[in-house]
């Protein structure tokens, strides 16, 4: 069963890249707004209640790795070595995603979501999701000793962070600038004022 588990799972997986890399290659070449789901079901040899079962949405088929953004952002948190603060793993985290969102392959696909109104609002709601994944993460952690609001806040700023460096013309001079200025308001949601320790390691024992 195991076995068959395993390759039930690669086929899956391989379907749902298959359609996206059909997808992109189509939107890429005929323009986003000209391509529909049938088009992309039709070159992609597979049955359009397939495609759905895969993607919820046409946008969502242009970004079909943000589940993976999501979940190295939380790792960055939940993965963190012991006593490792917080705000430099995010940091080396995000650098790593602008990185790979800047990278030259990427630059038309960044070219066709810009300019388009529906997926500009698709991404935008991506952040929204992914912020709240994040301040979920951070929340959670025993030995952040934050707030649920200072842990949202913290998050928001990261994702703006990521969005404002894959702008910018330096993205890692970029991140140089903002993530002082995350540091500093991570250190000022210090609970250390309601007795409890402000640090990013385990609590000390009393």
């Amino acid at each position: 069963m195991t076995v068959q588990s395993g390759r039930r799972e690669r086929k899956k997986a391989a379907t749902r890249q298959k359609i996206a890399d059909t997808a992109l290659r189509l939107f890429l070449e005929r323009g986003y707004d000209a391509v529909g789901i049938r088009d992309v079901a039709a070159e992609a040899d597979v049955a359009v209640t397939t495609l759905f079962s895969h993607f919820a949405s046409k946008e969502a088929l242009v970004f079909e790795q943000d589940e993976d953004f999501e979940q190295r952002l939380t790792q960055a948190v939940t993965g963190r070595a012991p006593h490792e603060p917080l705000i430099p793993a995010l940091r080396h985290e995000i650098l790593a995603l602008v990185r790979h969102c800047t990278a030259d392959s990427a630059a038309p696909i960044w070219r066709m979501i810009d300019a388009s109104p529906a997926l500009r609002k698709y991404d935008e709601s991506l952040r929204l999701r992914h912020a709240d994944a994040l301040a979920t993460a951070i929340a959670a952690d025993p030995d952040l000793t934050r707030s649920e609001t200072a842990a949202r806040t913290i998050a928001r700023f990261v994702i703006d962070a990521y969005s404002l460096a894959r702008e910018a013309a330096d993205p890692q001079a970029a991140l140089d600038e903002i993530f002082p200025m995350i540091e500093a308001a991570w250190k000022v949601t210090c609970p250390s004022a309601s007795g409890r320790p402000g640090s990013d390691g385990p609590r000390p024992r009393v």
